[in-house]
Formats: structure tokens, C-alpha cells, sequence
């Protein structure tokens, strides 16, 4: 045990001798990685690059992708370090540093999953009056509030964690986890313990009660209306609600693996419960909405089409080029 005020690094402990597997685990998340990467990016650049997708709905699509990549780059190449190591332990520094990336990540996820829900709630419930309440200065404070808000309450969970007195250094995860972190306190949490409660509250409480209200609306004028706003309803909620509960189930993994003992649990199946949340999501999305929306679907389509026919034109000019240069000779 180590009863200091400060600890220098945290060792993993849910990492297990994988022998020559490791480099088959590495290359498997590597490739979700660079998915994860290209998928995102594309959808990106796709909706930036087309004004016709600037209108509030792809607007917070790309902000969700944004976090998408920051979350992603918090884990994966850490994991993929780790995988490769043979003592798995991470600087006390940078294991805080990863702490508040992948739960301001959360937290932005869950945010920009609510006024997403907002916005399909104004777009189905009030048609007429839609653009005359989601303004261009609306959408931008809404994404600023969505990224500053769980950027501010993560970093104070991280600075109540990081002034904790340890006694001990061993957290068993594959990542560093802030309730994990605070179990190895000397001393009483209580402070910390409150404020993870509200924390909590305020990421997956509120978010799933303002979720639930908007889409009750949702329902009553989807049953009340035509066929053409039931159809049209179905099209732009579908990605959304598959998302939310991807998302939630994730967060349902992670809180009951972090509240409840899980010992009896196998090794394995913790560390894919685990790593549910920060994986699947980033995946998700933009197969999800890459594929299930139409305006983006098609803009991928032209563009990745434009590339590879750009591709060739180039290389058949330079082909034709090569062979003209050898006839002068």
C-alpha cells in the first residue's frame, strides 16, 4: 500500500498476459481506430463543404462527430500502447489528462444527443415556425453550451480527484476511470461522492427526462398527423433513437460495472463492458446517419465517387503522358 499525498503513476490491473494474441488485439484496434477516424472525418468535411447541409440538424451531426473523433483519440491510442507494453502502467499526470477527455466526452454525448432531440422536436411539432425558433445564433450558442458545460464539470471532478490522498496505485481497468481513482482515497470522499451524484444526475438524468418529454410530443403528432409527417418523423428519428439507446446502454454498462462489485464477472466480459461505452458509439454514428439520411448519404456517395474518378483521370493522364515522352524517343 501507498499512503502518500501524491501517487507518480497508476498501474492497470484488468490487463492479462495475452502472449502472441497481442499483436492480433493491436491490429484489430487499430483498424477500428483508423474506422473510426476516416468514418468521421468524411462526414465532417461532407457536411462543412456542402452549404446545403448547413441547417441545424447537420450542424449538431457534426459537432457529434466531432466529439466522436476527440473521444476516440482519448482511448484508443492509449489502448494501443498498452496493448503492446508489457508493464501496464500510465504517469499519474496523464492519467488525470484521461479522465477529463473521455468524461467531458460523455458528457458532450449526452448533451448533443439532447438538442438533437430538441431540434426534432421543433422540426416535426412546429413546422411553420421552426426556422423562426432555431436561429443560426441559437444553434451556435446550443453547441458552445453542449461542449463548455461538461468541459467546466469534468475538470472540477478531475482537480477534487487529483487533490485526493491515495493509499494505493492499482485500478482495475484497461483505462483510468475517476471512480476508481477516488476508491483508493485514504480518507473520507465525501465531497467527491456528492458531486459524482450530480454529475451523474445532470448527464443521464436530465438528459433522458428532457428526451422522453420531447419525444411524447413527437408520438402525439405523429399519431394525430398525416401519413407524410409519420413518414417523415420515422426518417429523421430512427438514427437518433437507435443512437440514444446505444448510448444509454453504454452508460448503464459503465455505471453498474463502477457501483457494484463485478468479481464474479469474467475478466473478459468487464473489459468489453467497459469499453462498450467508448467504442461502439464512435463506430455507430456515422454508419448510423451516414447511411439513414439521404442528403448525407448522397454527398458521401458524389464526393468519395469525385475522388476516385479524379484518381484515375490523373493517373491515366500520367500514363498517356509516360507514353507519349517514350514515342519521342
Amino acid at each position: 500500500m501507498i499512503n502518500s499525498s501524491y501517487v507518480s503513476y497508476f498501474t492497470l490491473a484488468a490487463y492479462f498476459d495475452t502472449e502472441m494474441f497481442k499483436y492480433l488485439y493491436f491490429l484489430l484496434i487499430l483498424s477500428l481506430y483508423v474506422f473510426i477516424v476516416c468514418a468521421n472525418l468524411l462526414l465532417i468535411v461532407v457536411i462543412c463543404m456542402n452549404r446545403s447541409l448547413h441547417e441545424p440538424m447537420y450542424l449538431f451531426l457534426c459537432s457529434l462527430f466531432v466529439n466522436e473523433l476527440y473521444g476516440s483519440t482519448g482511448l484508443f491510442p492509449f489502448l494501443l500502447v498498452q496493448i503492446l507494453s508489457d508493464i501496464h502502467t500510465v504517469s499519474a499526470p496523464f492519467c488525470f489528462l484521461q479522465i477529463f477527455c473521455l468524461y467531458s466526452y460523455g458528457g458532450v454525448e449526452s448533451w448533443t444527443l439532447v438538442i438533437m432531440s430538441y431540434d426534432r422536436y421543433l422540426a416535426i411539432c412546429y413546422p411553420l415556425q421552426y426556422h423562426m425558433h432555431m436561429t443560426s445564433k441559437k444553434v451556435v450558442v446550443l453547441i458552445a453550451v453542449t461542449w463548455s458545460v461538461p468541459f467546466f464539470a469534468v475538470f472540477v471532478t478531475t482537480s477534487l480527484s487529483a487533490s485526493l490522498q491515495l493509499c494505493g496505485n492499482i485500478i482495475n481497468k484497461v483505462y483510468c476511470d475517476n471512480y476508481y481513482i477516488i476508491k483508493l482515497a485514504c480518507y473520507e470522499t465525501r465531497v467527491n461522492n456528492v458531486y459524482e451524484l450530480i454529475a451523474v444526475s445532470l448527464t443521464v438524468c436530465v438528459p433522458v427526462s428532457v428526451i422522453f418529454y420531447t419525444y411524447i410530443k413527437i408520438l402525439k403528432v405523429c399519431f394525430s398527423g398525416s401519413k407524410q409527417t409519420r413518414q417523415k418523423a420515422v426518417s429523421t428519428c430512427t438514427p437518433h433513437l437507435v443512437s440514444l439507446l446505444n448510448f444509454f446502454l453504454g452508460s448503464f454498462f459503465e455505471i453498474l460495472q463502477s457501483r457494484f462489485d463485478m468479481s464474479s464477472v469474467p475478466n473478459v466480459l468487464r473489459i468489453l463492458l467497459s469499453l462498450y461505452f467508448l467504442t461502439c458509439q464512435p463506430i455507430f454514428n456515422p454508419v448510423m446517419y451516414g447511411l439513414n439520411m439521404s442528403k448525407i448519404r448522397i454527398m458521401c456517395q458524389s464526393l468519395l465517387s469525385s475522388s476516385v474518378l479524379g484518381g484515375c483521370c490523373n493517373l491515366f493522364r500520367s500514363g498517356t503522358g509516360t507514353v507519349s515522352g517514350s514515342n519521342k524517343f
